[in-house]
């Protein structure tokens, strides 16, 4: 008997009292469409009273486990109610926890115009960076593919799109045997424009125009740490050949310390840069940049001189703009001024660097009209960048009509103290939370105890010290970078059936869905991708895939592979998430209702906790082990509840339910 903490209350024996009828009734209000039935808008409150309460008095309507995998072959249209984005208020205005957004590279995603799989350039794949067959080149999905597939995102629940990068990158980069190109979008060079390989910038309003319509936002992920990798130093890469040079070796870093602004090639140095005093806080004025003339302290930098005009806006061709201190080794002062795997570090401190950036995607907002940002590599810059730059977009954003422009970083990180420091401190809206992914990752793969995730939520405060703040972040299960979480979950449990790891994964986006934050489904977990790792291994196409080690992958509740086309609405974890969505959105106290944790565990098992607004108050069980457990509903918080979704059963002779293996249920406070 696994027990919820609560305030306890009486049990009557009415369970033999329940005639036949009154168990058929029950049946039959359980049957009743979801939305319909459990809706949290008030004129459906003579509904919600039909249903009877979960009390002393009755017991849990018996419903079938809607968690149980159904078959690939059903019509997709019948998982359930349709989310509509339609009953959702306007995208303008409309809060971040009313949305469900969905991360997509779309060089993976569709390819609506094969005529761009090239970027316009000639010649071979080590010209154009287009090879279909190979994990790190491009593959051919575009912005038109991705508008073309908008029904599919739609029908699923999604309110937002987040692509990766799409801004002009450096096609090649790199050398044998890590040579590869910039189809994920982290390699720019040109950010007033759209990656020729992906479309046009008429292409991309035409995209935003026809989500918005659907009331769908359109989210960009920007970049502001780097640029692709042109600049070269003497010191490692020899003097300029004219010609493109290759990144043969990164460069070690060179501290302040070792290598100060005030002398060349070292403290010993001839002396330079008469005046300046530093890039501390106190020092990122115009004034004191301008005496930093001689940007040969550490390394003596150069642009070749084939990509001396590369990048756009021209400002940033400048090496003025660049740290040039050497490769990151992501510890200490040079995870902030190093090169991150030998991409080109921006001096964020420099006063024209903010400014610069603040144009750039203030134009993209205003020309464009989308609806938000998610900011790479977030740690890796300075404070005081993110204090300027961050009130400044979001301000803009309010002053062309976008009254929820959303903003949130990226930093890798699982420690909620470590993130919230970029909220209280760095003034961001949000982070991606990282904690979540790694606690749900450690209970639903390593079969640790539900207590991990209980101790997770208890730190929400250091999100600007109230646990309000916390609602805005973006959980998440597995990404691009990290891998998916069925593949994490093949690794650590490769003996476990089919059937069981498509259910752990059900089970995390349930958790992602009905814990706080902003759930973010990353393109292709709802069909079952897997993944052989991360990076490369997890950017697998949707349209068919010509990549030998994607197409070998076994997925998660279908017997196709990525071979074939990977839009089908009837995929068992699509009709999942489909069903998800519609609760989520049925509900607004699981959107943005704080959360109270009620039981968990230091063993796999229960873990429960409540989501409440001013109005309305749900109970969220969920079942960490694969065998039932039978729920103590004496043990509850006071109250009646009355199931609105979930696999708990009745158990004869008890008033207690019994939760299935795997799995959750859902109860609402009469």
């Amino acid at each position: 008997m696994t027990a919820i903490s609560g305030q306890g209350r009486t049990q009557e024996n009415a369970k033999a009292q329940l005639t036949t009828k009154l168990r058929q009734a029950l049946v039959a209000v359980a049957s009743l469409t979801l939305l319909a039935a459990c809706s949290d808008d008030p004129k459906d409150s003579a509904r919600e009273t039909e249903r009877p309460p979960l009390n002393a008095a009755s017991p849990a309507p018996n419903r079938s486990a809607p968690n149980t995998p159904t078959s690939n072959t059903s019509e997709p249209n019948a998982s359930g109610p349709r989310p509509v984005t339609s009953s959702l208020k306007p995208y303008v205005n409309r809060p971040i926890t009313d949305d469900i957004i969905y991360f997509l590279l779309p060089d993976r995603f569709a390819n609506g115009d094969q005529s761009n799989d090239r970027g316009g350039l000639a010649g071979g794949p080590l010209d154009h960076g287009f090879d279909p067959t190979h994990k790190g080149f491009y593959h051919g999905g575009d912005l038109k593919g991705l508008l073309s597939k908008l029904d599919y995102l739609e029908n699923m629940g999604v309110t937002a799109i987040w692509m990766a990068p799409i801004f002009k990158n450096k096609p090649v980069q790199g050398s044998d045997p890590w040579i590869s190109a910039g189809y994920h979008g982290y390699w720019i060079t040109d950010f007033t424009q759209i990656d020729p390989h992906f479309g046009t910038n008429e292409d991309l309003k035409a995209l935003v125009k026809a989500a918005h319509s659907r009331n769908i936002k359109v989210i960009f992920d920007i970049i502001t740490n780097h640029t692709a990798d042109v600049i070269r130093y003497t010191e490692c890469h020899g003097n300029d050949q004219g010609t493109q040079a290759p990144s043969v070796k990164t460069c070690a870093y060179r501290s302040k310390e070792n290598y100060p602004y005030n002398t060349r090639g070292g403290p010993d140095g001839m002396a330079i840069n008469k005046g300046f005093t530093g890039d501390d806080v106190d020092g990122q004025t115009l004034a004191n940049f301008r005496k930093l003339t001689d940007m040969n302290y550490a390394y003596t930098p150069y642009v070749p001189s084939a990509e001396r005009d590369v990048k756009k806006p021209a400002w940033l061709n400048d090496i003025r703009y660049y740290h040039n201190r050497g490769e990151s080794t992501f510890k200490g002062e040079s995870s902030l001024y190093g090169d991150f795997a030998g991409l080109d570090d921006l001096f964020t401190e420099h006063p024209d660097v903010v400014a610069g950036f603040t144009r750039i995607y203030k134009n993209w907002i205003s020309e464009f009209k989308i609806d938000g940002f998610r900011i790479d590599t977030v740690r890796h810059v300075n404070d005081s960048f993110w204090q300027q730059l961050s009130p400044a977009l979001i301000a803009h954003a309010k002053a062309e009509g976008i009254e929820e422009f959303y903003i949130f970083g990226e930093v890798y990180d699982p420690s909620p103290k470590n993130l919230g420091h970029f909220i209280t401190a760095a003034k961001l809206p949000a982070v991606l939370d990282f904690g979540f992914q790694s606690a749900a990752s450690d209970v639903l793969v390593n079969n640790k105890g539900t207590d991990t995730l209980k101790a997770l939520f208890e730190q929400d405060h250091y999100y600007t010290g109230s646990k309000a703040s916390a609602l805005t972040l973006p959980t998440f299960l597995g990404n691009h970078d990290m891998g998916r979480l069925a593949m994490m979950i093949n690794r650590a449990l490769p003996d476990a059936s089919p059937k069981e790891k498509l259910k752990r994964v059900m089970l995390g986006h349930a958790l992602m869905f009905f814990s706080r934050g902003v759930p973010v489904i990353y393109s292709g977990d709802e069909q079952g991708f897997t993944g052989d790792g991360n990076d490369q291994d997890a950017r697998e196409d949707m349209f068919p895939s010509k990549v030998a080690i994607y197409n070998d992958n076994i997925l998660l509740g279908t017997d196709k592979n990525t071979a074939e086309d990977n839009f089908d609405q009837a995929h068992p974890l699509y009709r999942e998430i489909k069903r998800l969505s519609a609760i989520y959105r049925a509900h607004p106290a699981l959107r943005s209702g704080m959360q109270t944790e009620i039981a968990s565990s230091d063993n796999p098992g229960l873990y429960a906790f409540t989501r409440a607004n001013k109005t309305s108050t749900y109970l969220v069980l969920l079942n960490s082990k694969t065998t039932p457990i039978d729920i103590d509903m004496a043990q509850l918080p006071r109250g009646n509840w009355t199931r609105i979704d979930g696999t708990t059963q009745d158990t004869p002779g008890s008033l207690n339910p019994k939760l299935e293996g795997l799995s959750f249920a859902i109860y609402r406070q009469s």
